[in-house]
This record gives structure tokens, C-alpha cells and sequence, in this order.
């Protein structure tokens, strides 16, 4: 219960102030084969973070499709799979995103000197593992994307750089 003078200064500044949502921030992830950990990456965030990333994936070396322990490891974890395909990394992609995070724990030397921000995540890459593998991949994952939600989220309306 709120006093009367609190109540209308909330209604004022409810009618004259109205709340910006924030910008999305464009996030490529990166992996080799764009079918285990980008995908993984941009599946959670697709769920979890749409309000603040708007999230793409790309591999190095695209292996062309997304390997089924991928899939499952996914749908066990209630995220969906569909819309996820393994593309290669081509540099329009470069300038649409406003942050590159690089988990396929090789350099990307090719990529626009200062034009874009390029985070490094150290993520063990679950090709060919067994299913606890996956398991505990997707987990290391999640919540770094999660982290990295919370830390775009907690910036300035209109701010939106990865810096």
C-alpha cells in the first residue's frame, strides 16, 4: 500500500516518461564447423536473450549441417533447434554484428582491424563426445550467454557497443 503523494507522482511520471527498450546487440558466434558450440550459443540466446541479443552463428570450417548429438542435447534442455543451419563465416557477417564472440579457440585474423568488438570464450569443442560432454558444454555455454545478457541489459538505453 502506497501513500497518496507517492501514488500520483508514480502516475505522473508513468504518463510523461515513457521507457525505451533497449537496442539489440548483434552477436556472432563463432565456432570451426558452426555445428556444435556457435549453434549451441545462438540457440540459448534465441531463447533466453531475445529481448536483448539478436544472435547469429558461423564456423570457420562449416561442417554443413548440425550434428544430431547437437539436436538433442538441445531439445533435452527445452531450447529449439529449428532455424540453426552451419554456415560458413563470410564478412557481411562481419558488418552486421556488433559483437564477434570467438569460441572456436583459433585466431581470426581476418577480421576488420577496430570495427568490431571480439570476445574470446575458451569452450571445449563436444565434436564426437559422448552425451555428458554435451551436456556439460551446453551448460558452460549457457551461462556465459546469460552472463553476457545481463551485462548488455544492465547498460544505458541506446548504448548498445560491445565495448
Amino acid at each position: 500500500m502506497s501513500c497518496a503523494p507517492c501514488a500520483a507522482i508514480s502516475r505522473v511520471l508513468r504518463y510523461h516518461f515513457r521507457v525505451v527498450p533497449p537496442k539489440k546487440v548483434r552477436v556472432l558466434f563463432v565456432c570451426i564447423g558452426n555445428s556444435c558450440r556457435s549453434p549451441i550459443a545462438e540457440a540459448i540466446a534465441r531463447h533466453r536473450a531475445s529481448d536483448i541479443l539478436e544472435p547469429c552463428s558461423a564456423g570457420l570450417a562449416p561442417l554443413g549441417y548440425i550434428v544430431k548429438p547437437t539436436v538433442d542435447i538441445l531439445l533435452a534442455n527445452g531450447y529449439s533447434a529449428e532455424g540453426l543451419s552451419s554456415k560458413r563465416l563470410a564478412q557481411n557477417a562481419f558488418a552486421a554484428a556488433d559483437l564477434i564472440v570467438n569460441l572456436s579457440g583459433h585466431p581470426i585474423d581476418y577480421l576488420p582491424a577496430g570495427r568490431v568488438k571480439v570476445e574470446v570464450w575458451p569452450v571445449e569443442d563436444p565434436y564426437g563426445a559422448d552425451p555428458a560432454t554435451y551436456q556439460r558444454i551446453l551448460q558452460e555455454i549457457e551461462g556465459r550467454v546469460l552472463q553476457l545478457a545481463a551485462r548488455f541489459r544492465s547498460r544505458p538505453s541506446g548504448e548498445k557497443g560491445a565495448h
